[in-house]
């Protein structure tokens, strides 16, 4: 299945990817309510790998502490959709 995108977002990951490169950076992404979807409109631009190391959906709270270590206590006092989580 194809990801279609809003040109929008299209358009600001390819600048955030030119800043990347110019920098000679790279990025890693961690998502939960968007499911994927700034990492997939990062890599829909060819040379993208130069940048993008990779990326995490962590939808549960479990997978936020497991994989990403989410303090339990943030989630507990803050939420998931949150600054403090963030």
């Amino acid at each position: 299945m194809d990801m279609v995108l809003d040109a929008a977002v299209l358009a600001q990951a390819a600048r955030i990817l030119a800043v990347l490169g110019d920098a000679g950076l790279r990025v890693v992404t961690a998502e939960s309510c968007t499911g994927g979807l700034v990492a997939g409109a990062l890599t829909q631009h060819g040379g993208s790998s130069g940048m993008v190391e990779g990326g995490f959906v962590t939808y549960s709270n479990d997978m936020k502490m497991a994989v990403l270590g989410v303090p339990r206590v943030l989630l507990e006092r803050h939420g998931a959709v949150s600054a403090e989580v963030a």
